[in-house]
């Protein structure tokens, strides 16, 4: 635990890893994966296979999916050692131009702002069932409680409250030394919560269950597409994967190939028994947020939704930290060719505090007018299609035209490389095809 932690401090102290001695274990990597990968997507998983019309299809389509999601990590391995860059959009500003790499730098700031959006749901509703517990007047078990809920236990107030006295502090630094505290809590967290939801299937303490129970029914392809925008954001540690790779000491491909299945396996492993015990516990019952379907009252689970809770709070300030630095590096690029000199300087106190400020209050303002964490996973899960598909698959075709192959292996890598392309832009099209249709 030691040592990952002190490889932690070392990957996370700076979004830009150039100058920095390669330092991480093959141990490290994997669980850096796992902490990027395993965050607020666990709670969606059980509505994902309620979704996709049962078991069996919801788990196919994981597996399918899985594919792809080591594929382009070691894609993106491969890309950084061919192009020596050590960030994702570094990656593929120099193998697929400025123009697709400026296009990169948008989707990963919107990427980043809408998990903090994410994020910030997740700890609200976990905060409001908190209080329901400890309120005497509190709801519980899904009743109503006659009395009103006091103004001081509104998501408004008390999410507002943790942005204001927390995360913006824990925000504000250069640097977020404090993941030395919290390397491994993301993980933890998780295995808690998926080892609890599995546990209360199989105890089935009365009340837990609902009336109506789930029952096989037939699924649309549309339907079971519908899990690819969850898939997507529950895997999703590919953005930090270049910079991991960079870190470590062994960078051999095939090396990083081993460091990639073992991390998608276990998170694949965590998902799918939270996501099917979840299911067979609530069945089309099941809310997008998991742990909002089980009793207020419930000590076992308010000790997974406050340790879940913190981890999420812990993780904010490093989505946070990534898409600022891209907005500083743009903002450096423009005062340099404008001429704009050491007053635009964007690593300086105000300029780092003015865009934390804007950060927080904007993802804080749609994380509590949003009405279910659902509704943004569908638009994470599309733009994540960009950093696990789309981008990869560029950056493999762009890398070939660089290195001496055969024209057999040639081939077959620009062939895989438009299947991941068009694969992304097919999960893309629908997932927001699909949030439109839930608008309206």
């Amino acid at each position: 635990m030691e040592e990952v932690n002190r490889e932690n401090i070392g990957l996370l102290n700076k979004p830009s890893l150039d100058a920095r001695t390669p330092s991480l274990s093959s141990i490290g990597a994997v669980f850096i994966l796992l902490k990027s990968a395993l965050g607020a997507g666990l709670l969606n998983f059980s509505w994902a296979f309620s979704q996709a019309g049962g078991i069996t299809p919801a788990l196919i389509m994981e597996l399918v999916s899985l594919v792809f999601l080591i594929s382009g990590l070691v894609i993106l391995g491969y890309a950084a050692s061919i192009s020596g860059q050590s960030t994702y959009q570094g990656v593929v500003r120099v193998l697929c131009g400025p123009a697709i790499g400026k296009l990169c730098e948008i989707c990963f700031i919107i990427d980043m702002f809408m998990i903090s959006v994410a994020f910030l749901k997740v700890v609200g509703d976990q905060m409001e069932k908190l209080c329901d517990f400890l309120l005497p007047n509190a709801t519980l078990s899904g009743s109503v409680s006659a009395v009103p809920r006091p103004w001081y236990t509104e998501q408004h107030f008390t999410l507002s409250i943790l942005c204001i006295l927390i995360i913006f502090p824990l925000s504000t630094p250069r640097e977020i030394s404090f993941q030395k505290y919290t390397s491994i809590l993301g993980t933890l967290a998780a295995c808690y919560l998926s080892l609890v939801i599995v546990v209360k299937y199989y105890l089935q303490p009365d009340g837990l269950i609902p009336e109506t129970h789930w029952s096989p029914r037939s699924s649309s392809w549309f339907a079971v597409f519908n899990v690819f925008p969850t898939i997507c954001f529950g895997f999703q540690c590919h953005e930090a994967s270049v910079s991991i790779y960079q870190s470590m000491y062994n960078q051999n491909l095939s090396h990083w190939t081993m460091v990639s299945v073992a991390a998608m396996l276990a998170c694949c492993l965590i998902y799918s028994l939270t996501g099917l015990y979840g299911f067979l516990t609530f069945g089309d019952n099941v809310s997008a947020d998991v742990l909002m379907s089980y009793p207020g009252n419930d000590t076992v689970v308010i000790v997974a939704r406050f340790l879940f809770g913190v981890s999420i709070v812990t993780v904010y300030p490093i989505a946070l930290l990534l898409g600022r630095s891209v907005i500083q590096d743009f903002w450096l690029s423009c005062s340099s060719v404008w001429g704009c000199g050491k007053c635009a300087d964007p690593s300086g106190t105000w300029v780092r505090m003015l865009l934390t400020s804007l950060w927080v209050a904007t993802s804080l303002l749609l994380a509590l007018f949003v009405p279910d964490i659902g509704e943004v996973i569908m638009v994470i899960g599309g733009i994540s299609a960009f950093f696990i598909f789309i981008f990869p698959g560029l950056c493999l075709i762009c890398a070939v035209d660089m290195e001496n192959l055969g024209s057999r292996t040639r081939s077959c890598l620009v062939f895989w490389g438009v299947v991941s392309i068009l694969t992304g832009v097919f999960i893309l099209g629908q997932s927001t095809s699909s949030a439109i249709l839930d608008l309206f």
